[in-house]
């Protein structure tokens, strides 16, 4: 199986190349100039992997929430370079590629714990977040929608009352107000340890294409792919989901 994956929603811009469960990698976080480098990280993973877009099974992406452009930019390129040359697309949540990255990336945190509350910072004072759960197939779940609103909105499953661990930079922009709505004795915000003893702190998380690449691959086996043209992004704060315009495939 061989899937690129790519995502520019956030700081966060990358590209992964997933052949058969191994996965190569460009990341670089910088605050904008996505649309100068998700193509040539495309290229470059191609390259390494003596592939072309046409020997790939499918392109996924993440389809947001987040920033507007960056949300649109994936769209739009992950539309021109599946039209080229014929593929198949997978859209992913990045509030899911964050839950990922915790419940499935081989961090430590708390044993006991298989769910997460994700907060992005989604800017005016508000969050994106989604509650998730680690399913028996090892990829984060979804538990009810996800939601864009205000930090004293954020709500916990009733059914949540064990551990439950705070993901995402809106812990970190507005740590107060959602300490204040949620169960303190039920959050793990703390700094963990990866599996080689390196700290880890889940607030600190943003998505990135590996765990988009990785949460794409049931689909992918399935056959449940969506046609180019289906590429777009979701933005929640207005539910709708834009048709984004095809870019010119870079191969």
């Amino acid at each position: 199986m061989k899937i690129l994956a790519l995502d520019t929603a956030t700081e966060n811009c990358s590209a992964a190349l997933l052949i058969d469960g191994k996965v190569f990698v460009r990341e670089v976080e910088i605050d904008r100039g996505h649309a100068e480098r998700i193509l040539p990280m495309v290229d470059d993973l191609l390259s390494e992997a003596s592939l072309s877009l046409a020997d790939l099974d499918a392109i996924a992406f993440g389809r947001g929430p987040g920033s507007f452009t960056g949300v649109r930019l994936a769209a739009t390129v992950t539309q021109g370079l599946a039209f080229g040359v014929g593929l198949g697309v997978v859209p992913i949540s990045d509030l899911q590629a964050v839950a990922q990255r915790v419940l499935g990336g081989g961090v430590t945190t708390d044993p006991s714990s298989a769910r997460v509350l994700v907060c992005n910072d989604a800017r005016m004072s508000e969050v994106y977040w989604a509650c998730f759960e680690l399913g028996d197939d090892g990829l984060a779940k979804l538990e009810g929608k996800e939601h864009v609103g205000k930090p004293s909105e954020v709500t916990l499953p009733p059914s949540w009352t064990t551990t439950v661990i705070a993901a995402g930079r809106g812990f970190v922009a507005y740590a107060e107000a959602l300490r204040a709505a949620v169960p303190s004795a039920v959050m793990v915000m703390a700094t963990a340890t990866t599996p080689t003893g390196s700290a880890f702190s889940p607030i600190q998380l943003l998505p990135r294409a590996t765990e988009i690449a990785l949460l794409a691959v049931p689909a992918v086996a399935s056959g449940q792919l969506l046609p180019p043209e289906a590429a777009t992004p979701i933005y929640l704060r207005d539910n709708v989901a834009h048709v984004a315009h095809p870019a010119k495939p870079s191969r």
